[in-house]
């Protein structure tokens, strides 16, 4: 391993000089985002949004333990075997991550990047790889679409309306195992790898709304969307699909015009998450998806199956997150917001 090859490239990125596989990915799904148009891909859907828990947050945490134990599965590792586990959620103080994963034992790295926790986790991890510092890294992040309502918004009894720029906060986790070899895991015979990453910077265009999530993010994605084909000097033809998390209808429409505006046109390989989780019509779920689980599950189910069928050979994985708490919103701050971006290859 020679990890003086590792290139610093432009302003927020880098390139890996041996670049992680990806050996498995999980995706563990609720009742209403397995009725949507990826429900047959996810690897379980749980019909009972408390998983027979107590609490919203037990469950959260139960969906995490989940889809831990299930991309382990899928690799045939065992927690033993993996270094470092790089995870985070919604939940005040990480309690999804904390109570989810800690029977597994493994040493963890907590981190918070509200939607853009499993880019993060993947951007974190591969660099722990690609480094030496680590031969088998996962990545996982959950959320639960009544604890983010309880936390963020309004507790479900009270039955408030949501505008039609409101998201739909998904329940689900997903999980990520990244390593230096490819000596297990799902489908050996196509490789799956983290090429790079452009680290996300936080982006703050002033917006207060927090039922329209997609305004508030589309900056941030736009800022490194646009730093990833600086970086790398490549344009958009670059990728077979450039896919954003959470934008959902209103964000992916600023984000495209806003990219056109600096000559980048990627309305025709641009996909979000958020859109194709849900069927808009008939699920009621306006401008989409959002949560950390929205872009994890999608990437277990959907994302890598289209990679290692050979459908796609490039993507950049751009998750989105709104870094706003309750103590900022009910004081009136802003909505910062951040994205982060992972290039995933088939070779």
């Amino acid at each position: 391993m020679d990890t003086n090859q590792t290139k610093i490239m432009g302003k927020q990125s880098l390139k890996f000089a041996n670049p992680p596989y990806i050996l498995a990915a999980s995706s563990i799904a609720g009742k209403k985002e397995g009725e949507g148009p990826l429900g047959q891909l996810f690897d379980v859907v749980e019909q009972d949004p408390l998983v027979g828990k107590q609490t919203w947050e037990e469950a959260e945490s139960e969906f995490m333990r989940k889809a831990a134990v299930k991309a382990l599965e899928k690799a045939g590792l065992q927690n033993s075997d993996i270094r470092y586990l790089v995870g985070g959620d919604l939940l005040g103080q990480l309690i999804a991550t904390s109570f989810g994963v800690a029977e597994l034992e493994i040493p963890m790295l907590g981190i918070f990047g509200a939607c853009s926790t499993m880019g993060e986790g993947m951007a974190i991890g591969s660099i722990l790889v690609d480094g030496g510092f680590a031969d088998k890294v996962m990545a996982v992040t959950s959320s639960h679409f009544a604890g983010a309502e309880k936390q963020f918004r309004f507790p479900l009894d009270y039955g408030n309306q949501r505008p039609y720029s409101a998201s739909w906060t998904v329940t689900g986790s997903g999980a990520v195992i990244l390593a230096n070899s490819n000596t297990q895991g799902e489908n050996m015979n196509a490789s799956i790898v983290v090429a790079g990453t452009t680290i996300g910077k936080i982006v703050d265009y002033g917006i207060k709304d927090s039922m329209n999530m997609g305004a508030a993010m589309a900056p941030a994605a736009y800022e490194t969307i646009k730093q990833n084909f600086e970086d790398f000097g490549i344009d958009p033809s670059y990728y077979d699909k450039i896919i954003t998390g959470d934008l959902g209808y209103v964000g992916q429409k600023i984000l495209i015009d806003m990219l056109k505006e600096k000559n980048y046109d990627i309305s025709s390989n641009h996909m979000d998450c958020g859109i194709e989780i849900f069927n808009q019509e008939d699920q009621d779920t306006h401008a989409g998806g959002s949560g950390c689980g929205c872009s994890a599950i999608t990437f277990g189910a959907y994302i890598c199956k289209q990679l290692r069928e050979g459908a796609w050979k490039r993507v950049l994985f751009v998750p989105t997150g709104a870094l706003l708490s309750q103590v900022s919103f009910n004081e009136g701050n802003t909505i910062p917001c951040i994205a982060h971006a992972v290039m995933v290859e088939r070779r």
